[in-house]
């Protein structure tokens, strides 16, 4: 019976998306970095890496559309492979942080009191620590890496995901079907897992995309100051870095390094704010 249902729900949230003021321009900018993302060997007209000392520093033209940098790399090839850097950066932290903060949610909020109290104030004394100083501790010891960066942004996320799924959890095992559930004898693992957990996928989402900026952020910050995605690797951070080193030569650097990190910011903060309203119209209202 819920099988037929699921499809008629996922086409009425695209819809109520697409009818949101900023949804429907938000899933543009957030779907063409996804495509670019993944199409990007097939879009990019040449080797990111390929170094033409002959051609360097030269303005947006036909051959190069974005101009190319201090090595005669092309900039548009560059910053089409840099989008997969940032998103794959996202991706992977963001899955990871998701993964391992429901988990521990769900044991603090359902699990002995103790144990809560433990967790909540591990997770508090990582949220009071200085995200950028600690960024740069960790890249210190662990090297330059975008390895770094990911593991960078699990350690600052996952807190986050913990304590939203925690208060949800403290909630939702007061509710009638989840009382019903343990009065029949359902194990925990089942009533966390298949009577908690669905109901968490909202609140995960737009968090979510509202963090995608920040990890986008951190791996450019990273890497603008030589600690993230390292070269020959394409990353908007470093396109930045190489735009301000070359600032004098021409500023085109500069712009094409720092459009797509805005058109991010905006699409991914766009996005969140659309599927909460659409979660919770009484949000929207408020605002």
């Amino acid at each position: 019976m819920s099988t037929p249902s699921s499809p008629r729900r996922a086409a009425a949230f695209m819809h109520a998306l697409v009818a949101h003021p900023s949804g429907a321009f938000a899933s543009v900018c957030v779907g063409f970095l996804v495509l670019v993302a993944v199409f990007a060997p097939l879009i990019a007209p040449y080797d990111p890496t390929a170094i033409d000392i002959l051609a360097r520093l030269q303005g947006p033209s036909l051959a190069h559309p974005l101009g190319t940098d201090q090595l005669g790399r092309d900039v548009l090839s560059r910053i089409i492979f840099g989008t997969r850097t940032a998103l794959l950066a996202s991706t992977v932290a963001l899955g990871a942080s998701v993964v391992l903060g429901t988990l521990f949610g769900l044991i603090a909020g359902y699990g002995p009191r103790l144990l809560d109290k433990l967790l909540m104030l591990v997770f508090d004394s990582i949220k009071s620590l200085p995200l950028l100083i600690m960024a740069l501790a960790l890249g210190a010891v662990l090297g330059p890496s975008l390895t770094t960066v990911i593991i960078v942004v699990i350690i600052f996320t996952m807190p986050a995901y913990a304590r939203l799924v925690r208060s949800q959890a403290l909630v939702l095992k007061q509710s009638e079907y989840v009382l019903a559930a343990r009065a029949m004898g359902a194990p925990i693992t089942r009533v966390m897992f298949r009577h908690i957990l669905p109901n968490l996928f909202g609140p995960l989402i737009v968090l979510v995309c509202m963090d995608v900026t920040m990890v986008i952020t951190v791996e450019s910050g990273l890497s603008f100051i030589g600690l993230g995605t390292q070269p020959p690797a394409p990353s908007w951070g470093s396109i930045l870095n190489d735009g301000f080193s070359f600032i004098r030569q021409g500023s085109f650097l500069v712009i094409a390094a720092g459009l797509p990190i805005v058109v991010a910011t905006i699409g991914f903060n766009f996005l969140g704010e659309a599927i909460r309203d659409i979660l919770d119209p009484k949000s929207g209202s408020r605002s």
